[in-house]
């Protein structure tokens, strides 16, 4: 008689073209291997051709389009009827979240609701189901012109953010302070984002998140992230610090609106990434999103959590195997600086290499090179370079990161001058 087949995990929507994305799921397939799962990738055609480390890694691959409405879910049926059998559905990208819920649902698998998913991934539904459940939320408004937007200002308190409906990385975001600031941030909102916005109340206090993972359904903050930006107009976040220095209150509260908010918005499987504000009215929750973080926390976690596997705890969720939940505490420090250098062509990184020695290092990326033009530092898209390093305390590993920053000398010049 024929061994059974161990059982597949389902990865849908692969890697993203990224060095951050490739590592993401790299860890998370290693996971599910030492879980004994078969892995059978599916990804956009281009991107699956992109990320031949990921299809190398699988058993299988296949290009479908995570973002075409349906195609998944219809796509898993055809396989499933063929004969094929998937005992876990995955994934770690923002914009396959759908598709993922829509998959296990279609397979009768663990997930979340596809409802649910989508709820969470449309900023303006996620607000009016926060705000109708109990928790604050800031006056918002979805806008379809300038018009309606300038009518929003008039009737509510600023500053405002002016941001996308559905989107992520802080791309297309901005603070205003006024109206004649509008046209502007307008101008900034992605092209494919201009016809149906979101204008909001700023929201005045410290931003945090919370990274964690759901057992049995139930949602288990891991821990919280503290995260420090560059000043207005735009949202670029320069530094996280994990776990976040906070009041054992004050992160025990923050927790608990966490927990309470993923409950009542019916979301039970995966990873979780909730932003969030400590404002004087108490907690205030940004957006909720149903997979890993990004910015090398999956790494950093992994060091402050000794012996974690992020990813694998939601394959041994699914498997049936057994959870420590009570192991997964922090003992350790970690943070992570984005390097944001002047505008420019840059002629010379200095200092690069002894960040690189450095024996505390977690991970550290240079992605310019002399020739290349600096952005202004407006989304995530603009990060050129990150120091991720480890150390006893939460205290000690951010004083390090910011050292290790100040160690490092971008020499530009005016993006017009000639390049050598």
């Amino acid at each position: 008689m024929a061994e059974p087949a161990s059982p597949q995990l389902l990865f849908v929507g692969g890697a993203g073209n990224a060095t951050l994305a490739v590592d993401v799921v790299e860890t998370a397939i290693r996971q599910a291997r030492k879980r004994g799962l078969r892995i059978h990738v599916t990804n956009q055609e281009a991107t699956l051709a992109a990320t031949p480390a990921i299809t190398a890694l699988a058993d299988a691959a296949s290009a479908v389009d995570f973002e075409a409405p349906g195609a998944t879910a219809a796509w898993v049926r055809e396989r499933a009827a063929a004969g094929e059998s998937f005992d876990v559905v995955f994934g770690v990208r923002e914009m396959a979240q759908e598709a993922v819920a829509e998959a296990a649902d279609a397979l009768g698998r663990p997930g979340n609701p596809p409802h649910a998913v989508h709820r969470v991934r449309t900023k303006d539904e996620a607000r009016a189901a926060l705000a109708a459940a109990g928790f604050l939320q800031p006056a918002f408004r979805v806008c379809a012109d300038e018009a309606e937007a300038r009518a929003f200002l008039d009737g509510s308190t600023g500053p405002w953010v002016v941001k996308p409906r559905d989107a992520m990385g802080s791309e297309g975001v901005t603070r205003i302070d006024g109206p004649d600031e509008l046209a502007a941030a307008l101008d900034f909102l992605p092209e494919d984002g201009r016809g149906s916005f979101i204008v909001e109340e700023f929201v005045e206090g410290p931003e945090y998140s919370a990274e964690g993972v759901f057992v049995d359904g139930v949602p288990r903050v891991l821990a919280l992230t503290s995260k420090e930006l560059l000043p207005p107009p735009n949202f670029f976040e320069i530094e996280y610090v994990i776990p976040a220095i906070l009041p054992e209150d004050t992160a025990r509260e923050i927790e608990r609106q966490v927990v309470a908010a993923l409950t009542a918005l019916e979301l039970r499987y995966g990873q979780f990434h909730v932003e969030l504000w400590w404002t004087e009215r108490g907690v205030v929750l940004g957006e909720i999103h149903v997979r890993n973080a990004g910015g090398w926390i999956h790494r950093m976690l992994a060091h402050v959590i000794p012996g974690l596997e992020w990813f694998g705890l939601v394959f041994d969720d699914v498997l049936g195997n057994p959870v420590d939940t009570a192991a997964l505490k922090p003992v350790r420090g970690s943070a992570i600086r984005f390097l944001t250098p002047p505008p420019g062509r840059l002629v010379a990184v200095e200092g690069w290499d002894e960040v690189l020695a450095h024996p505390n290092l977690i991970h550290a990326e240079l992605a310019v090179a002399p020739g290349d033009v600096i952005e202004e530092h407006r989304s995530v898209g603009n990060r050129v370079a990150h120091i991720a390093v480890g150390a006893d305390t939460s205290e000690e590993a951010q004083a390090l990161a910011r050292k290790l920053e100040a160690s490092v000398r971008f020499v530009t010049e005016p993006a017009e001058a000639a390049a050598p």
